[in-house]
C-alpha cells in the first residue's frame, strides 16, 4: 500500500472551526426567484425526468449553480440554497422547483429499486413495513449514499429537532492517521457490503460487493461507509469481519460523532442542502414529529451524478449504472410527486387503521 499522508486544503474542516452561515449559505436573490418562478410556470404538469436545463432554463442562476457543484468537489464539500417560499408555492411546484434547480448541478439518478428519482425523507414507519432509515423515526447515524451529490429540500419541519449533521472524511481521516494509522490503513482495505435484496433483484442482480471505506483511486479522497450493510453481510455468512476490521468502523463513527468535528445545519422550510457525498458524511439527529401524517416533518432527496468529476472508483459505492436501468423500469409517470406520494401514504394507513 502507497505510504498513507495527510490530506490538505479545504475539504479538511471541522465543525467548530466553521461558521456555515458565512461559508456555505447562499441566499436567493430577488431576481434569481424571478427565474426560478418563470421556470416552474413553463413546466407544470410536465413529469420530474422532463426536468432539464434546457426545459427548466435559469440563464443566470443555472451558471452559478454549475459553479457551485465545482466548489462542492473542491471546497467544504457543502451548501445551502435559502429563499424558496413554500407558503407561496403547492408542494408539486416545490417537487419540480427542486428538481428542476438539482438539474443544472447534476444528473438525477434513481435512489431504490422503486426507481424514485426524487426520494421522500419521512417517517413512515407505521404505514411501511420495512421503511428505510430515511422512512422512519429518530436520528440517523454517519453514512454515505451511492452518488456524487446528494441532497435535501426541506417542505415542512419536526416538531423540533431533525438537525443536519455532517463531518469532513479529510479531518477524520487525518485524525486516524495521527492517533492509529494501523486502523485507517484497515479502512482502505476490503470490506464485504451485502445490499438489500430488492434492490439487488430489481437491478444487476449483485447482492454482494467487496468495499473500500477509504479510497484515492479517483485523484482525491473518497469514503463509502455504512453501518448496515458490512453487518448484513456478516449476518447472511457472506463474510467474516476481523476485530481490527470492527474497531476501524466503530472509531471512524466515534471520531464522527464527536463533537470535535461534527457540523450541525438546521435546513428550515423551503431550505436546500446540497453535499459532496465522497467528501462529507451525513446523519441527523433526533426528532419529535407530529402524529398526523400530513404535519410530519417531510424532506424531499435528490441523488445527483455530475458527468465533470471524476467516476466514483469501481470499489465503492453499491449501485451502478447496470441497477439504474433496471429500478427505473420499476418507475411510474409522476409517482415522485408529493401529491401523489402522500396520498398513496394516506390510503395505506388508513387501510392498516
Amino acid at each position: 500500500m502507497t505510504a498513507l499522508a495527510p490530506e490538505t486544503g479545504l475539504s479538511a474542516w471541522r465543525g467548530p472551526d466553521l461558521d456555515w452561515r458565512s461559508e456555505a449559505l447562499h441566499t436567493l436573490s430577488n431576481a434569481e426567484r424571478q427565474e426560478i418562478a418563470e421556470a416552474v410556470r413553463a413546466v407544470r404538469g410536465r413529469d420530474i425526468p422532463d426536468l432539464t436545463p434546457a426545459s427548466f432554463p435559469l440563464p443566470t442562476l443555472g451558471p452559478r449553480l454549475r459553479r457551485l457543484a465545482e466548489d462542492l468537489r473542491v471546497g467544504r464539500g457543502f451548501l445551502l440554497l435559502r429563499g424558496i417560499s413554500v407558503d407561496e408555492w403547492e408542494a408539486d411546484d416545490l417537487a419540480r422547483i427542486y428538481a428542476g434547480l438539482g438539474a443544472h448541478l447534476g444528473r438525477l439518478v434513481p435512489q431504490s429499486w422503486h426507481g424514485e428519482l426524487l426520494g421522500h425523507v419521512m417517517d413512515v414507519s407505521d404505514v411501511e413495513a420495512h421503511a428505510r432509515g430515511y422512512q422512519a423515526g429518530g436520528s440517523q447515524r454517519f453514512h454515505t449514499d451511492t452518488c456524487d451529490i446528494v441532497s435535501l429540500m426541506c417542505i415542512r419541519a419536526a416538531r423540533s429537532g431533525g438537525v443536519s449533521r455532517i463531518a469532513s472524511v479529510a479531518a477524520l481521516h487525518n485524525r486516524l492517521l495521527e492517533i492509529r494509522p494501523d486502523l485507517l490503513e484497515t479502512l482502505y482495505g476490503d470490506y464485504v457490503f451485502r445490499r438489500m435484496e430488492l434492490d439487488s433483484q430489481h437491478g444487476s442482480g449483485r447482492l454482494v460487493k467487496t468495499v473500500a471505506i477509504f479510497s484515492r483511486a479517483s485523484g482525491q479522497l473518497s469514503c463509502n461507509v455504512s453501518g448496515s450493510y458490512p453487518k448484513r453481510a456478516v449476518q447472511a455468512g457472506d463474510a467474516v469481519m476481523t476485530a481490527r476490521q470492527i474497531e476501524a468502523l466503530d472509531e471512524l463513527e466515534r471520531l464522527a460523532a464527536s463533537p470535535e468535528f461534527y457540523l450541525d445545519m438546521t435546513i428550515g422550510e423551503g431550505d436546500i442542502q446540497f453535499l459532496n457525498n465522497r467528501t462529507i458524511l451525513h446523519g441527523r439527529t433526533g426528532y419529535e414529529d407530529w402524529p398526523d401524517l400530513a404535519r410530519r416533518r417531510h424532506l424531499m432527496r435528490l441523488w445527483l451524478e455530475v458527468p465533470s468529476w471524476p467516476p466514483l472508483p469501481a470499489n465503492q459505492g453499491m449501485h451502478g449504472s447496470d441497477d439504474h436501468a433496471g429500478w427505473l423500469r420499476q418507475r411510474t409517470p409522476f409517482m415522485e410527486l408529493p401529491s401523489r406520494w402522500m396520498a398513496a401514504m394516506t390510503a395505506r394507513k388508513a387501510v392498516l387503521a
